[in-house]
Protein backbone atom coordinates (compact mmCIF):
# COMPACT_ATOMS: atom_id res chain seq x y z
CA UNK A 1 0.00 0.00 0.00
CA UNK A 2 1.40 3.17 -0.85
CA UNK A 3 2.34 5.75 1.71
CA UNK A 4 -0.57 8.47 -0.12
CA UNK A 5 -3.31 5.26 0.13
CA UNK A 6 -2.21 4.67 3.77
CA UNK A 7 -2.99 8.48 4.76
CA UNK A 8 -5.67 8.62 3.05
CA UNK A 9 -7.54 5.55 4.95
CA UNK A 10 -6.78 7.07 8.75
CA UNK A 11 -9.75 8.09 10.27
CA UNK A 12 -10.41 11.75 10.72
CA UNK A 13 -9.55 11.87 14.43
CA UNK A 14 -7.84 9.02 16.00
CA UNK A 15 -9.27 7.15 19.05
CA UNK A 16 -10.11 9.32 21.87
CA UNK A 17 -7.87 8.94 24.75
CA UNK A 18 -9.64 8.06 28.10
CA UNK A 19 -7.94 10.66 29.83
CA UNK A 20 -9.31 13.29 28.24
CA UNK A 21 -11.75 15.59 29.58
CA UNK A 22 -15.16 16.15 27.98
CA UNK A 23 -17.66 18.43 29.45
CA UNK A 24 -20.25 15.86 29.36
CA UNK A 25 -17.94 13.73 31.56
CA UNK A 26 -16.99 16.18 33.88
CA UNK A 27 -17.55 18.07 37.35
CA UNK A 28 -15.14 21.03 38.20
CA UNK A 29 -15.25 20.96 42.28
CA UNK A 30 -13.78 24.25 43.77
CA UNK A 31 -12.63 23.59 47.56
CA UNK A 32 -12.77 26.26 50.36
CA UNK A 33 -11.46 29.23 48.93
CA UNK A 34 -12.52 31.23 51.72
CA UNK A 35 -12.05 34.60 53.29
CA UNK A 36 -10.41 33.16 56.49
CA UNK A 37 -7.67 30.91 54.73
CA UNK A 38 -6.80 32.83 51.08
CA UNK A 39 -4.36 35.44 52.66
CA UNK A 40 -2.68 33.06 54.00
CA UNK A 41 -2.35 30.29 50.89
CA UNK A 42 1.50 31.14 49.04
CA UNK A 43 0.82 32.95 45.78
CA UNK A 44 -3.10 33.35 46.83
CA UNK A 45 -4.28 35.73 44.43
CA UNK A 46 -2.85 33.81 41.51
CA UNK A 47 -4.72 30.43 43.12
CA UNK A 48 -7.76 32.49 43.50
CA UNK A 49 -7.58 34.15 39.78
CA UNK A 50 -6.95 30.41 37.97
CA UNK A 51 -9.86 29.00 39.93
CA UNK A 52 -11.99 31.72 38.55
CA UNK A 53 -10.94 30.59 35.56
CA UNK A 54 -12.25 27.45 35.68
CA UNK A 55 -15.17 28.30 37.16
CA UNK A 56 -16.14 31.15 34.27
CA UNK A 57 -14.77 28.23 32.09
CA UNK A 58 -16.63 25.61 32.91
CA UNK A 59 -20.06 27.28 32.81
CA UNK A 60 -19.36 28.50 29.53
CA UNK A 61 -18.92 25.19 28.34
CA UNK A 62 -21.50 23.28 30.35
CA UNK A 63 -20.00 21.40 33.16
CA UNK A 64 -21.25 20.66 35.98
CA UNK A 65 -19.65 22.62 39.22
CA UNK A 66 -19.60 22.15 42.98
CA UNK A 67 -18.24 24.15 45.55
CA UNK A 68 -17.49 23.68 49.71
CA UNK A 69 -16.95 25.69 52.41
CA UNK A 70 -14.94 24.60 55.52
CA UNK A 71 -16.32 25.33 58.57
CA UNK A 72 -17.60 28.70 57.43
CA UNK A 73 -18.81 30.52 60.51
CA UNK A 74 -15.18 30.05 61.36
CA UNK A 75 -13.27 30.76 58.36
CA UNK A 76 -15.96 32.87 56.47
CA UNK A 77 -17.31 32.63 53.30
CA UNK A 78 -15.74 31.97 49.29
CA UNK A 79 -13.62 34.82 48.78
CA UNK A 80 -14.58 37.23 45.59
CA UNK A 81 -13.69 36.90 42.44
CA UNK A 82 -14.59 32.92 43.32
CA UNK A 83 -17.99 33.66 44.54
CA UNK A 84 -18.72 36.05 42.15
CA UNK A 85 -17.90 33.56 39.54
CA UNK A 86 -20.19 30.44 41.35
CA UNK A 87 -22.90 33.00 41.85
CA UNK A 88 -23.18 33.25 38.42
CA UNK A 89 -23.00 29.97 37.60
CA UNK A 90 -25.82 29.36 40.56
CA UNK A 91 -23.80 27.61 42.75
CA UNK A 92 -24.19 27.68 46.63
CA UNK A 93 -21.04 26.46 48.36
CA UNK A 94 -21.79 23.32 50.65
CA UNK A 95 -20.62 23.62 54.35
CA UNK A 96 -18.58 20.95 55.57
CA UNK A 97 -16.24 20.15 58.61
CA UNK A 98 -14.20 17.43 57.48
CA UNK A 99 -11.54 17.96 55.76
CA UNK A 100 -12.03 15.62 52.62
CA UNK A 101 -15.17 16.90 50.69
CA UNK A 102 -16.81 14.03 49.11
CA UNK A 103 -19.20 13.60 51.83
CA UNK A 104 -20.79 16.77 51.70
CA UNK A 105 -20.94 16.17 48.10
CA UNK A 106 -22.57 13.57 48.12
CA UNK A 107 -19.85 11.54 46.35
CA UNK A 108 -18.95 8.93 48.74
CA UNK A 109 -20.53 5.71 47.02
CA UNK A 110 -19.25 3.86 44.29
CA UNK A 111 -19.18 5.76 40.89
CA UNK A 112 -22.81 5.28 39.35
CA UNK A 113 -23.37 8.02 37.02
CA UNK A 114 -21.53 8.61 33.47
CA UNK A 115 -19.74 12.23 35.13
CA UNK A 116 -16.81 9.66 36.14
CA UNK A 117 -14.36 12.57 35.40
CA UNK A 118 -13.63 15.04 38.48
CA UNK A 119 -11.64 18.49 37.80
CA UNK A 120 -10.36 19.95 41.74
CA UNK A 121 -9.30 23.24 42.55
CA UNK A 122 -8.55 25.23 45.73
CA UNK A 123 -7.16 24.92 49.33
CA UNK A 124 -5.01 23.51 50.75
CA UNK A 125 -3.96 21.06 48.22
CA UNK A 126 -2.16 18.81 51.08
CA UNK A 127 -5.32 19.12 52.89
CA UNK A 128 -8.69 19.10 51.71
CA UNK A 129 -7.54 18.89 48.23
CA UNK A 130 -5.75 15.75 48.50
CA UNK A 131 -8.19 14.07 51.00
CA UNK A 132 -10.79 14.77 48.76
CA UNK A 133 -8.97 13.57 45.84
CA UNK A 134 -7.85 10.31 47.41
CA UNK A 135 -11.91 9.91 48.40
CA UNK A 136 -13.02 10.11 45.22
CA UNK A 137 -10.53 7.78 43.57
CA UNK A 138 -11.52 5.20 45.85
CA UNK A 139 -14.78 6.11 44.80
CA UNK A 140 -13.45 5.02 40.63
CA UNK A 141 -13.83 8.60 39.92
CA UNK A 142 -10.88 9.64 37.55
CA UNK A 143 -9.21 12.72 39.32
CA UNK A 144 -7.81 15.54 37.59
CA UNK A 145 -6.11 18.44 40.01
CA UNK A 146 -5.43 21.84 38.59
CA UNK A 147 -2.22 22.93 40.09
CA UNK A 148 -2.41 26.73 39.56
CA UNK A 149 -5.75 26.46 40.78
CA UNK A 150 -4.53 25.19 44.23
CA UNK A 151 -2.52 26.26 47.09
CA UNK A 152 -1.23 25.77 50.35
CA UNK A 153 0.18 28.38 53.22
CA UNK A 154 3.95 26.69 52.25
CA UNK A 155 5.27 25.71 48.37
CA UNK A 156 6.60 22.76 50.00
CA UNK A 157 3.64 21.60 51.00
CA UNK A 158 2.04 22.42 47.54
CA UNK A 159 4.65 20.76 45.56
CA UNK A 160 4.77 17.34 47.51
CA UNK A 161 0.81 17.19 47.99
CA UNK A 162 1.48 17.46 43.84
CA UNK A 163 3.63 14.63 43.99
CA UNK A 164 2.08 12.39 46.25
CA UNK A 165 -1.19 12.36 44.49
CA UNK A 166 0.03 11.67 40.99
CA UNK A 167 1.69 8.69 42.69
CA UNK A 168 -1.97 7.79 43.74
CA UNK A 169 -3.41 7.69 40.52
CA UNK A 170 -4.60 11.45 39.91
CA UNK A 171 -3.53 13.48 37.08
CA UNK A 172 -1.59 16.81 37.86
CA UNK A 173 -2.93 19.40 35.10
CA UNK A 174 -3.27 23.02 35.16
CA UNK A 175 -6.41 25.14 34.47
CA UNK A 176 -5.76 26.19 30.89
CA UNK A 177 -5.07 22.86 29.79
CA UNK A 178 -8.43 21.56 31.54
CA UNK A 179 -10.58 23.87 29.81
CA UNK A 180 -9.02 23.55 26.52
CA UNK A 181 -9.59 19.89 26.32
CA UNK A 182 -13.33 20.23 27.53
CA UNK A 183 -13.86 22.58 24.44
CA UNK A 184 -11.60 20.09 22.46
CA UNK A 185 -12.20 22.28 19.08
CA UNK A 186 -11.87 26.01 17.94
CA UNK A 187 -15.41 24.95 16.34
CA UNK A 188 -16.87 24.65 19.59
CA UNK A 189 -19.53 27.59 19.68
CA UNK A 190 -17.92 28.35 23.33
CA UNK A 191 -14.25 28.67 22.28
CA UNK A 192 -14.38 32.47 21.52
CA UNK A 193 -15.97 33.63 25.50
CA UNK A 194 -13.15 30.54 26.29
CA UNK A 195 -10.23 32.46 24.88
CA UNK A 196 -11.35 35.76 25.90
CA UNK A 197 -11.36 34.46 29.19
CA UNK A 198 -7.99 32.90 29.00
CA UNK A 199 -6.71 36.43 27.57
CA UNK A 200 -8.46 38.31 30.34
CA UNK A 201 -7.22 35.99 33.54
Amino acid sequence: MSADRAFADRPEFPPEHPALLAPSAGRLIVIDLQTGLLPQIDDGASTASQATLLVRGARALGVEIRATEQAPAKLGATADPVAAALSDADVEAAAKTTFGAAAALGLTEAISDRRHQIVLCGIETHICVAQTALELMSAGYAVHVAADACGSRRASDHETALARLTSEGATVTTAEAVLFEWCRSAENPAFAALRDLVKNA
